[in-house]
């Protein structure tokens, strides 16, 4: 009877195990940044952030024109996410700049990782060098990271030759975490 108990209870427990649900508020995935998908259409932000805020930029330069950007606020005034349309005939969300430290990606990255933590999951595609940051684009990934050139060593912080993976220092904070959905 109790080896029967037991195995019921391993039972139980397992199936528990299993339906125990992923909270995924904040969790950002190839296809996904929270509750906001791929596919999802500028229609569909008021439904989908429903307990947030929503603001749309209302500067326009002629009639028609469509949104700029649209940022997305929680209701205690917390920045979330700034998402830039796409300029197609059915908007969707083209590019997703995340301001909330509590987003993170699939495999932990987040805006309070540094580029060492990027290395140990991500294989580096590419980095391009800007006037005053680099940028870091992971391969088989939408995600990029954009670092302060402030971070690096002094003989990196002014040139605008390109920088290379093995120059950037473990320590290096990420400043922007962005999405590119095309």
């Amino acid at each position: 009877m109790k080896r029967v108990l037991g195995i019921l209870g391993i039972v139980v427990l397992t199936a528990l195990a299993s339906c125990e649900q992923r909270d995924t508020s904040f969790l950002i995935a190839e296809d996904s940044v929270g509750p906001l998908q791929k596919s999802t259409t500028l229609n569909e932000l008021e439904t989908i952030f429903v307990e947030d805020s929503i603001v749309r930029d209302t500067f326009r330069t002629k009639v028609g024109s469509k949104t700029r950007k649209i940022k997305v606020y929680e209701r205690g005034g917390k920045h979330l996410l700034t998402l830039t349309p796409s300029q197609d005939s059915v908007q969707r969300v083209e590019n997703i700049r995340v301001f909330d430290n509590r987003y993170t990606s699939e495999k932990g990255i987040g805006l309070q990782s540094t580029f060492r933590d990027i290395k140990q999951q991500y294989a580096i595609k590419k980095i391009v060098t800007t006037l005053n940051s680099i940028v870091v684009f992971p391969k088989a990934s939408n995600l990029y990271f954009t670092i302060d050139k402030g971070d690096l060593p002094p003989s990196l912080r002014y040139t605008a030759s390109n920088i290379e993976e093995v120059q950037i220092p473990d320590n290096a904070k990420v400043k922007y975490l962005m999405i590119g959905w095309d």
